[in-house]
């Protein structure tokens, strides 16, 4: 018999997973996941994109903020935390030549509830880090992973989401030149 790992709200363990890119135009591509979902990725301008995509490295930290708040949240439910927003901000430096791997990355967690043990998040926060999210625990290899952790008494950890000026997104910027 064997022995299962015990892994909060993972049901891929030992399965293949699978994914499928189709290029598109110029440096653009429609990702396909092997659960049916598809996003559009796309290069920067400056190296032929038009800006309809995330970048894939976006992704990827995308990717891994979103893999170790799934931990964090599952770990606070399974302890009866009254969890009710849970937002990880990443940010990541990147080698200066090829390969351009992620050299650190530094995540601030950002929970919220009404009388949230803060002990126990920070036990989430651990346990996601070091034993259960793959994203952080691959990247981990290439890059110094730091964090913080905030926790909020209320409802919501509402912020506004990240946002570029216009000019970067390639329209033009509509707000006055001295914002």
């Amino acid at each position: 018999m064997s022995a299962t790992r015990r892994n909060p709200g993972k049901t891929n363990q030992g399965k293949t997973m699978k994914a499928r890119v189709k290029w598109v135009e110029g440096v653009s591509f429609v990702g396909e996941t092997g659960s049916g979902h598809s996003v559009v990725i796309d290069g920067a301008p400056e190296n032929g994109g038009r800006n309809l995509g995330a970048r894939p490295m976006e992704l990827v930290l995308t990717g891994t903020a979103a893999c170790t708040a799934f931990d964090v949240v599952v770990i606070l439910k399974k302890a009866r935390q009254p969890v009710l927003d849970c937002v990880v901000e990443a940010e990541a430096e990147r080698a200066p030549s090829e390969p351009k791997v992620f050299t650190r990355i530094h995540l601030k967690y950002i929970v919220a509830g009404r009388g949230l043990d803060s002990h126990q998040v920070e036990r989430a926060v651990k346990l996601s880090k070091e034993k259960y999210c793959s994203a952080t625990l691959m990247l981990g290899k290439t890059a110094e992973i730091t964090y913080e952790v905030a926790i909020i008494e209320g409802d919501t950890t509402y912020k506004k989401p990240i946002s570029r000026p216009a000019s970067e997104r390639g329209g033009a910027d509509p707000r006055p030149a001295s914002e």
